[in-house]
Formats: structure tokens, sequence, C-alpha cells
């Protein structure tokens, strides 16, 4: 999943959320450098990533990209999956949830800033002062975001095709969303309650 979801699945714990959002920018015996909290959100993380990209209706979606983008075809179905999210009422209110809900979290964040690995503290400002979070809503939002996957990648060098995929598929994307992240959300959830018992 991108950051909305990891953000979402946090569920308003700040440890959590810190180590969901730094995940990617922590490498191996790192983690352990961290606060047991952050430690869990990283773990977290990592278990949401694991049962995404193993999970048969990602392989579907999987498919509409895979011909063009190969190993890539996940990192572009995880940014389509927060597209569809930040659309789901059922997960943001109508009256500006989605609005309010980034405000707190990049707020939540800037408190545990100390914490921040060097890539994601200096990516962090433009996530907040872009919105990143919020831009997921719109189809230009996510064409910056795939456009932002190809600068990152070692061996893609358009976006463009996964753009037009994305288009021409929407309405099955919109699908397969919504069977699938209950079932995400679901499994976060019961993660973070076994972290609580631990």
């Amino acid at each position: 999943m991108n950051f909305l979801a990891h953000a979402l699945l946090s569920f308003e714990n700040e440890g959590l959320l810190t180590g969901n959002m730094i995940s990617d920018f922590v490498k191996g015996k790192k983690k352990f450098d961290f606060p047991i909290t952050i430690q869990r959100g990283i773990q977290l993380h990592r278990l949401i990533d694991e049962f995404t990209d193993f999970h048969p209706i990602t392989s579907e979606a999987k498919k509409l990209f895979s011909p063009h983008y190969r190993l890539y075809s996940g990192p572009f179905i995880d940014i389509v999956y927060d597209h569809f999210l930040a659309l789901d009422d059922k997960q943001f209110s109508k009256n500006n949830g989605l609005k309010n809900f980034t405000k707190k979290t990049y707020e939540a964040l800037h408190h545990n800033a100390f914490y921040f690995p060097q890539k994601f503290e200096r990516m962090f400002p433009y996530m907040e002062s872009q919105d990143w979070l919020y831009e997921y809503r719109f189809k230009e939002g996510i064409r910056k975001s795939f456009g932002g996957l190809v600068y990152r990648a070692v061996y893609l060098n358009e976006s463009d095709i996964a753009f037009k995929i994305f288009n021409e598929n929407y309405q099955q994307l919109s699908k397969y969303y919504d069977q699938f992240f209950p079932e995400l959300k679901e499994f976060a959830f019961e993660k973070m309650q076994e972290f609580k018992a631990e």
C-alpha cells in the first residue's frame, strides 16, 4: 500500500503512524534504533505490504499493469488503491473528512520528526506542503504519483502507459479496491491488537 493507507491503518496511534510512514526508509536492523512503538509501526507497514502483495485480488489487479511494467506493477497498484481509499466515504466522512485526516496526520508526524530517517526528512516538507495524502483523490494527483514512482525507480522511464491503463480500467480497479480494502483493514487491526497484547 501507499502512504494514505499506511496512515489510516495506524489507527490514530502516533508511534505506529511514524513507523508506518518511515518504514521504506529503514533498512534491516536499523529498525531497532527506534522506540518500541515506532518499531511496531515499521513492522506493521511490512506486514501490510506482504498481505497486499500476495493477496489474490491484488494479483488480479497487477495483471493490468504487468505486461508493460512487470515487477513494478505492484507499486502502481499501491498508488491506485490509495486513490480509491481517498474517495471512500466509509473511511472518511463527506464533510472534509479526508482533509481533516491529512491535517492531523501531518501534525502527528511533526511530533516524532526527531526520528525521521534522512530521506524521509527531506521528503516530508513536500508531502505536507503539497498535501500528497489529499491529492490522491484526484486523477491528476495519481498521474503525479505515477511520475514520482518512475523518478525513484531504476528500471522505469515513463508512466504515461500506466496512467492510460488506470483510466481505461477505472471501474474494474475500483471493484478490486472495494473487495480488497475491508480485508486489509481487518488484518491490520488484528495485528495492532496483537502488538497491544505483547
